[in-house]
């Protein structure tokens, strides 16, 4: 469970290290942790992969579906029948899939205005219109306006694409928010698609991730869950992840879509995840433990840094970052020339806000903090 021994990534394949290849930057932008995934799910691969054999799977197989279920039981008291269980290779292709099953082209999806990216790819590509719902800062946490959501609801409007926990800003929505949530969609009639990705990265210890789908049998019937051990687990490479979906015809709908528009979920994500989630939980807090004081200590750090400000962050390890007093034209390339690559707000949906991946080891975070408090002392100098 070793979280701070550098690995070379320079020729992985990997997109969050090879965006900078050959330049001083280090990558703090892009949603993959720089640590070795659990050892158990190592071990897992290495045996399979000893089989030499590796022909069309079942999907899902039995074994993913078994530790999806106690997964799912033990961590976040969610009960689920194994036929709900829906994998995908890709959970952005899900949210796409979910516009698909909502409706037809031209109406409306709502969103949160402030969102992971792709969740705005999937309108264009589903050829819908969007709806975006303010997210608002209420006692440090940034969290949907609920009056805004239900006013915005229109006769074309179907579908919600939810986020929890949130991406960006990390909130982690309480039981009283969830179901008000839900009573608004349940009054309107509104299918729910909530990407839940980073459901086992809660990092405040009072904070409990509760799915949505799991509130009540309504919130059950209108919801896709979408969720995979990628984030978690660092295994986002291997192409597996699933959707819950408890009503029969809207599975057998959402199915038939996956049929036809997606390639099979991937062999080897389904060993991973089912290594992971049977036998990964004392690497999993021991990761925990290691990204709150790196999160304590990035959040010490920005908020003494001059025209820098961190909200509290109940999970992921993404922090988000108001960067709106330096004045910046390009945050991305001021950031890049300091020598530490971020990811600009202006792509969730706010360009007063960068996003910073701190799933690294101590001494790399340590190292962005000084190239980021130099470039701000250099501005103010030069200003």
């Amino acid at each position: 469970m070793d979280f701070e021994t550098p690995i070379d990534q320079n020729h992985s394949f990997s997109v969050k290290w090879g965006k900078y290849k050959d330049r001083n930057i280090l990558p703090l932008w892009i949603a993959d942790s720089d640590y070795q995934t659990a050892p158990v799910v190592i071990e897992a691969l290495q045996e399979r992969v000893a089989q030499g054999v590796f022909g069309y799977t079942d999907q899902p197989s039995a074994d993913v579906k078994e530790a999806i279920v106690y997964h799912l039981k033990t961590q976040h008291n969610w009960e689920i029948n194994p036929e709900w269980i829906v994998p995908l290779s890709s959970i952005v292709n899900g949210l796409t899939l979910s516009c698909l099953v909502a409706g037809e082209e031209g109406d409306s999806v709502l969103l949160p205005a402030t969102i992971y990216p792709p969740f705005n790819y999937v309108i264009s590509n589903t050829k819908r219109t969007s709806i975006r719902i303010p997210i608002l800062l209420e006692d440090g946490r940034w969290i949907l306006d609920f009056e805004a959501l239900e006013a915005s609801i229109t006769k074309d409007t179907k579908i919600l694409l939810f986020c929890n926990p949130h991406n960006p800003g990390g909130v982690v929505y309480t039981q009283l928010e969830l179901e008000q949530l839900h009573n608004i969609c349940e009054r309107n009639e509104l299918l729910i698609c909530s990407d839940e990705i980073h459901c086992d990265l809660v990092l405040d210890a009072d904070k409990k991730h509760i799915p949505i789908a799991s509130l009540n049998e309504d919130a059950a019937k209108r919801t896709i869950t979408l969720m995979a051990a990628s984030k978690t687990y660092n295994v986002a490479g291997l192409g597996f992840g699933f959707a819950i979906i408890a009503d029969t015809r809207l599975r057998k709908r959402y199915k038939k879509l996956v049929l036809e528009k997606m390639p099979e979920a991937n062999l080897l994500g389904q060993v991973a995840t089912a290594a992971a989630f049977k036998d990964g939980e004392p690497w999993r807090l021991a990761q925990i433990e290691h990204l709150r004081k790196n999160r304590d200590y990035l959040m010490e750090e920005i908020n003494t840094t001059p025209g820098l400000k961190m909200f509290p962050l109940e999970s992921t390890f993404l922090a988000w970052v108001d960067v709106s007093a330096l004045m910046l034209m390009d945050s991305e390339k001021f950031f890049e020339d300091a020598g530490v690559g971020i990811s600009a707000g202006a792509y969730f949906g706010d360009s007063h806000f960068i996003r910073i991946n701190f799933a690294c080891s101590i001494e790399t975070l340590e190292e962005a903090v000084r190239r980021i408090r130099k470039a701000i002392a250099g501005l103010s100098a030069s200003g």
